[in-house]
């Protein structure tokens, strides 16, 4: 069920999880470059239960030496044969700039998109913006990664936020946010596998799914 409405003044995004495989090593910090921010819209007017406090200084995500992002122009699908705007490949192509030109719009419902890496790789890191032209909520946001492009070898769910199962696909455990310029980032603790699925179930401005760009930080 989703949660009464109340005003939320202007607020950033949560802090960036510590890495599951930080140990003692040499790591740095992953070169994550973030679009500029968009001062306009109305300020969210949402609340709930499952909604993290916002956090104004995110500390920097640290991975191996030698990460890097390895997203930019892989193959993406999805749950729907085509977007209501955009292309799917935009998903991927480096732009996250917050203007329209680089939404790209799945209809309304529990979808997802995939994004196949080509071949297994270690992941450390998924970033994800949906939309950041205003502030925002999507519910029911889920990561999960595979060996297959079936999600039936390997399957393992690095995210879910769907906390009352309102999807059907299982209780989450973490909370939703805030969408802005800097992202969410995924602790991905160097899994290894080839294909990412993001699902969403709309937002808090209206029924659609939206992403503007996904990168994936590994090896």
């Amino acid at each position: 069920m989703r949660k009464s409405f109340a005003v939320l003044g202007l607020a950033a995004l949560m802090l960036a999880a510590v890495p599951a495989f930080a140990q003692d090593g040499d790591l740095v910090e992953i070169p994550l470059e973030l679009p500029k921010p968009n001062f306009g819209g109305t300020p969210l007017d949402y609340w709930g239960d499952n909604l993290e406090e916002p956090v104004y200084n995110r500390p920097p995500f640290l991975a191996p030496k030698g990460t890097a992002v390895i997203s930019k122009g892989a193959k993406v699908t999805a749950s729907v044969d085509k977007p209501l705007l955009g292309k799917f490949e935009q998903v991927t192509d480096g732009n996250k700039e917050w203007e329209e030109k680089n939404v790209v719009e799945l209809d309304e419902g529990y979808q997802y998109i995939q994004i196949d890496l080509g071949e297994e790789k270690e992941i450390y890191a998924i970033v994800i913006w949906h939309f950041h032209a205003a502030e925002r909520v999507y519910f029911d946001t889920a990561v999960k990664v595979a060996s297959d492009a079936d999600f039936t070898k390997n399957v393992q769910t690095l995210f879910n936020n769907d906390h009352d199962n309102s999807a059907g696909a299982g209780v989450g455990e973490d909370k939703e946010y805030i969408e802005n310029n800097k992202g969410k980032i995924i602790d991905a603790g160097g899994v290894k596998a080839r294909y990412i699925r993001l699902y969403s179930n709309g937002n808090t401005s209206d029924d659609k799914n939206h992403y503007t760009e996904v990168e994936v930080f590994g090896k």
